[in-house]
């Protein structure tokens, strides 16, 4: 209890003149998982101002109590980050634990008591939207793109949302945003002093959206492809090879294949054992299993053994039936043959075996697979050095075929060095050889970038980018799933701020 007297919350006039005095017992943060309780005598004053409409009021301890509170403020502000880090349910459950009688509900209003973070003016702002019912609703989120701080959430992902708060900070110098129309109209409307930025990572979306719609257009033309001739047998006077037998097969024979040789390489290199099992990140152990092998084999032997079947006592029918009709019987006879004699299973096990251990009468061999549109649109856009052999293969094969898709595969590969060497001096070429080479999808997406210029040309030669906004994104995610999808936007917003 302070002696003198205390001033009016209202009028601020200084009063010493003494109503009279009663306790107050506010809580505080627990003392080894106990609650505590503190016992303060305030006194209750009169104010000296006739005027003023509060006749009397109490004194406040600063920085311990406020009016009407019922905890000390050191307990209030340990509530409010326990409520930042884990939102309601968690939180509550983490401050039982700690001896903090409250509640969820009462964790969320102490979030939203916080005060939201001191304004500041950026120089360069990142913009991008955010799902706050994926599908349905959407929000913008602006960050800070040098300090990578969110400044702001907004309900809405449209020109009239965005252009007011791009007004009220007239020092922004840079905009990074996506290609979204309603994002360029807001800079180009609220903040015309500023330089757009195209994303690069989103310039890389929409010429692959451009490419998928390009091998669209032309996959018809992937039905004629030629046939791969296959590879004669040369003939020796070498005696016959002994048969071998079948050697192991599955994804696990796979992986042994190859984690055999990568450890006896690694080793032939003159690395131990230990060295051998740090590089690739497995235990000692498994290392020394595969060096210890002579052949890769040895890995897999005695995994596959024959398991009893109960097609066992009617393979031998099956296999004389095949023989005498040389294999011209169908599998649904031979699984109604079978089930007259006490078959109970399935068609679909009588099938599988049948076309896996009896030999299967000569006919037209299939027509080549045709390469699907999704596939023939990775192997245009994914760097050469990722792709297998099979798929180098296959995109020679199309590249040869189809002029159109050679000439798409030539203009992305030129963009692809432009993004990733910052060479913007050559984008006015590009967009022409773009649009004159008269490929839908590509043509569309070169007029897109030319009525959007100076953005893709900033986003080709200035090392600003989106990636820290959707870092936001990610985050904002997080937050969202940690409250389970429930929480309104003013909730999200705060903990966003503040986190």
């Amino acid at each position: 209890m302070y002696r003198g007297g205390f001033r009016c919350p209202d009028c601020g006039t200084w009063s010493a003149r003494v109503h009279g005095s009663y306790l107050r017992f506010p809580a505080d943060l627990p003392s080894t998982g106990q609650r505590v309780v503190l016992s303060l005598r305030v006194r209750r004053f009169f104010c000296a101002d006739p005027s003023c409409p509060r006749k009397t009021f109490v004194e406040q301890v600063a920085g311990l109590t406020r009016h009407h509170g019922q905890v000390t403020e050191r307990l209030r502000s340990a509530m409010g980050s326990i409520g930042l880090a884990l939102a309601g349910r968690a939180g509550a459950r983490l401050a039982a634990l700690m001896g903090i009688a409250t509640s969820r509900s009462t964790l969320l209003r102490r979030v939203m008591d916080l005060p939201d973070p001191a304004a500041t003016e950026p120089c360069a702002v990142g913009v991008d939207d955010f799902a706050l019912r994926r599908g349905h609703v959407y929000g913008t989120v602006i960050i800070d793109a040098e300090t990578h701080r969110v400044l702001d959430l907004l309900p809405e992902r449209d020109t009239a949302t965005l252009a007011p708060w791009l007004a009220s900070h007239p020092d922004i110098e840079v905009i990074c945003r996506d290609r979204a129309g309603a994002y360029a109209d807001a800079a180009s409307t609220a903040a015309p002093q500023a330089m757009q930025v195209a994303d690069r990572f989103h310039l890389w979306q929409n010429i692959a959206q451009a490419a998928e719609k390009t091998v669209a257009a032309h996959h018809q033309h992937l039905r004629e492809l030629p046939t791969a001739a296959p590879e004669p047998a040369w003939e020796c006077a070498a005696e016959p090879a002994p048969e071998q037998p079948d050697e192991p097969s599955g994804k696990f024979a796979e992986r042994a294949r190859a984690h055999h040789a990568l450890v006896h390489e690694l080793l032939g290199q003159g690395l131990g054992l230990r060295e051998t099992a740090r590089h690739l990140g497995w235990g000692r152990h498994t290392v020394q299993r595969y060096a210890r092998a002579a052949c890769w084999q040895d890995m897999v032997k005695g995994r596959k053994r024959h398991q009893p079947s109960k097609l066992d006592p009617f393979k031998a029918y099956l296999e004389h039936r095949w023989t005498e009709t040389n294999g011209r019987v169908t599998i649904l006879d031979l699984h109604r043959e079978i089930t007259e004699r006490g078959w109970r299973g399935s068609y679909s096990t009588v099938q599988l075996w049948v076309r896996k251990a009896l030999p299967q009468p000569d006919s037209t061999p299939p027509r080549p697979v045709i390469p699907s549109i999704r596939q023939v649109t990775g192997w245009l856009t994914r760097h050469p050095a990722t792709l297998t052999g099979d798929e180098k293969v296959g995109r020679k094969a199309v590249l040869a075929h189809c002029p159109e898709l050679e000439a798409a595969a030539s203009l992305i590969s030129s963009f692809a060095e432009m993004l990733t060497t910052l060479d913007g001096g050559r984008l006015t070429e590009w967009i022409t050889d773009a649009m004159t080479s008269g490929l839908p999808g590509i043509s569309s997406f070169a007029v897109g970038l030319n009525s959007d210029y100076d953005a893709v040309h900033a986003g080709l030669t200035t090392h600003w980018n989106s990636g820290p906004v959707e870092g936001a994104v990610n985050r904002i995610k997080m937050l969202k799933r940690q409250m389970f999808g429930r929480a309104g936007f003013p909730l999200l917003r705060k903990r966003v701020l503040l986190a």
